[in-house]
């Protein structure tokens, strides 16, 4: 009676249909995944590898240890925290097996481009990069990343002084690149920029960020494709014309962008400085929102839902 006991128990684990398993390891994390359980048995190992438990490769509660330098790139990573996030990188990627379509990453995880151009190598078919941190990142590594990802459909980025090399391989290599959107300050140079490389864009979300008024109209003028514009929780910045170098802070909106908007789909704003908390914070922040003061998980908020995390 025992032997017929074990045998039963025996091979429970090593028969449980594949379906189970996965619906099971749908709930567990990332760093659980990773931890060994494919190392069980085959049968386990298989529902590690399944397609459906690495759609998504969410990192967005994995962080860096670091500290703040005064020299590019202004942070220094921990030796033993950049090699926990490539173990976990190498361990997702064998699991995975080039099917991740979204990669999601925390705005404090530091990327080098060693890391950055391996994922990206493996990660093939991505659709979709949330990739808030940029400061180990250099041009040629983005550059790499990006002609690999030929199906990039949305990418969340930082702001950048200089977007031109990014939009243009964005533009030469990412034929349905559909969605941006853009975490800290719009100027009119990143307004141009989109204007020319991308035209066709249909999503821009410049939520809690300072934005150039000039910066907004070029927009609006200027992307005949545009759909859904986000400017929610951000205030817009002109120059006054009695002293050029004095920046002016507006918080409403003016007839002349409420009757260009007038043709989107959708234009969300939110711009209740008096008695909205995001908004405060936006301008107390100066239009850099620092996240890490805030909720944890407030960042990966946004009103266009394809955006939201």
């Amino acid at each position: 009676m025992e032997e017929g006991y074990e045998s039963r128990r025996g091979s429970r684990w090593e028969e449980l249909d594949n379906d189970i398993l996965v619906r099971i390891f749908q709930k567990f994390s990332i760093f659980e995944l990773t931890s060994g359980l494919a190392h069980v048995c085959s049968g386990w190992r298989a529902a590690c590898c399944d397609p459906i438990l690495w759609k998504t490769l969410d990192l967005s509660h994995m962080r860096s240890s670091f500290i703040k330098i005064p020299l590019e790139p202004y942070v220094y990573v921990e030796r033993r925290s950049d090699e926990a996030l490539t173990r976990i990188l190498k361990l997702s990627m064998n699991l995975s097996g080039g099917n991740t379509r979204t990669l999601v990453f925390h705005f404090n995880l530091f990327l080098s481009d060693d890391q950055l151009t391996y994922t990206a190598e493996r990660c093939p078919g991505l659709r979709r990069v949330v990739l808030p941190a940029w400061n180990r990142i250099k041009k040629t590594g983005i550059c790499k990343a990006i002609r690999i990802w030929k199906d990039l459909e949305s990418l969340t980025m930082p702001s950048i002084a200089n977007p031109p090399y990014l939009l243009t391989e964005i533009a030469k290599n990412c034929k349905g690149f559909k969605e941006l959107k853009i975490m800290g300050p719009f100027e009119i140079f990143f307004a141009n920029t989109l204007i020319t490389y991308l035209p066709n864009l249909k999503t821009l979300s410049l939520r809690c960020s300072a934005i150039k008024r000039e910066a907004l109209l070029k927009i609006l003028d200027g992307l005949p494709d545009l759909e859904v514009l986000n400017i929610s929780h951000s205030y817009l910045v002109e120059y006054s014309v009695w002293q050029p170098q004095q920046k002016v802070i507006v918080r409403e909106l003016d007839k002349t962008i409420i009757e260009k908007a007038s043709r989107l789909k959708r234009f969300l704003t939110c711009m209740e400085h008096q008695t909205c908390v995001m908004c405060q914070r936006t301008e107390n922040d100066e239009g850099i929102v620092r996240w890490y003061k805030y909720e944890e998980g407030e960042w990966k908020v946004d009103e266009v839902s394809s955006l939201h995390l």
